[in-house]
């Protein structure tokens, strides 16, 4: 029972329910309290993304100083053409499964709850996940032709993000989401919204499957290999962590490739940055959430650009429960334009799907390392570069 309750999505059922239940009996001063913590929290958040996407992205780049530059270069290519390609195919899930979804109504949109404060300090226009992103790759390529001594100080802050995301943000979770249910319960938003999740969670289930047995096909020509990761999806499924399960993972990949080696190579590199079930989840709920705020689907000008942020965030976050996420919410914010209701909903989800998000991250890492083998000999292929023969 002790385990159950250490897990966030278990927690935030609970607080949600415990909050429901009295709800009606709390003063409104209680209401717009919870409401002004998480507004305080996401505000802190803002304020250390541009940060945290420039330190991760340092990181990444300056740690493939020894490989092989070809190598390196096709494999970073090929996460972000994997990741965007599921960006977009939860894309077109999302206009296939929304056409019946009933946008809220215009007069939930006015807005008399208000926090009892805020941070004095505003977020400068210019701080942006952009130019961390930028900062990062300059500091990283830095680091990896001028020593050791950068990367230490890179290693170091990465180091203490980390603590700040994992050990500080993840643990307000529930205190985060409650607030923002709060105030969807004063709005009188919770019962439209949460009568039409259930067919779209079940959509999302479905897509997920889909892609996982698309990406097997793909890459062994069967279905087959799926058993040689079921150990890895497991501990992942009980773990909630990419990171943890990744001993496994390289066991089982390696079974289906024609060189095993090559999954100590590429599984270590792409489980924190090719998050193929992360991708497909938000951005299919991001879909959602958007057409039932807005009543209508965002266009491709909104989506764009949204998906090229979203693919360079992912080299960005740290495959561990409640990391990746809090880099991802000002995201949402900034390009899609959610709204603290929205971000609520897709926080929400985020941690009660986690189980589910994490396994399939796990297989799709597996499936797409066999596909990554058959690209790397064809790129040796066109190459012919001998010195290239030894990474298989």
């Amino acid at each position: 029972m002790y385990r159950l309750l250490r897990q966030r999505s278990v927690q935030v059922i609970l607080v949600i329910a415990l909050y429901l239940s009295v709800a009606a009996a709390l003063p409104e001063d209680i209401h717009r309290g919870l409401y002004t913590v998480s507004l305080c929290v996401k505000d802190l958040l803002l304020w250390l993304l541009p940060i945290t996407v420039s330190v991760f992205i340092a990181h990444a780049v300056s740690s493939f100083e020894k490989q092989a530059p070809l190598f390196l270069l096709a494999l970073f290519a090929f996460e972000a053409v994997s990741n965007m390609a599921s960006v977009w195919y939860a894309f077109g899930w999302g206009m296939l499964t929304t056409g019946q979804l009933t946008p809220l109504e215009s007069s939930h949109f006015v807005d008399a709850f208000s926090p009892l404060w805020r941070l004095p300090f505003a977020k400068p226009v210019w701080w942006t996940a952009d130019k961390g992103t930028i900062a990062g790759i300059a500091l990283g390529l830095l680091a990896a032709f001028k020593g050791a001594a950068i990367r230490s100080v890179i290693s170091t802050g990465k180091s203490m993000i980390e603590k700040i995301l994992t050990q500080g943000f993840a643990r307000l979770i529930p205190l985060f989401v409650l607030g923002f249910v709060a105030r969807m319960y004063k709005m009188q938003l919770l019962h439209q919204m949460v009568s039409q999740y259930a067919d779209f969670l079940l959509w999302l289930v479905v897509c997920l499957v889909s892609y996982m047995l698309l990406l097997f096909l793909v890459g062994n020509g069967s279905l087959k290999g799926i058993k040689n990761l079921l150990p890895a999806t497991g501990i992942a499924f009980s773990s909630g962590c990419s990171l943890s399960t990744m001993p496994w993972t390289i066991e089982g990949t390696a079974k289906n490739l024609d060189n095993p080696d090559l999954a100590k190579a590429v599984i270590p590199a792409t489980t924190n940055i090719q998050q193929i079930g992360d991708c497909i989840a938000n951005a299919f709920l991001c879909f959602v959430i958007y057409v039932q705020f807005n009543g209508y689907a965002p266009t491709l000008v909104i989506w764009m650009p949204f998906t090229l942020v979203f693919v360079l965030a992912r080299f960005a976050t740290a495959a561990v429960l409640g990391g990746a996420i809090f880099v991802m919410l000002p995201i949402y914010e900034s390009y899609l334009r959610f709204t603290p209701e929205m971000i609520a909903i897709i926080l929400a989800f985020n941690v009660i799907l986690d189980p589910l998000i994490t396994c399939s991250n796990v297989l799709a890492n597996g499936a797409l390392c066999r596909v990554f083998e058959k690209t790397w000999r064809h790129v040796l292929r066109q190459q012919s570069k001998p010195q290239f023969e030894d990474t298989l």
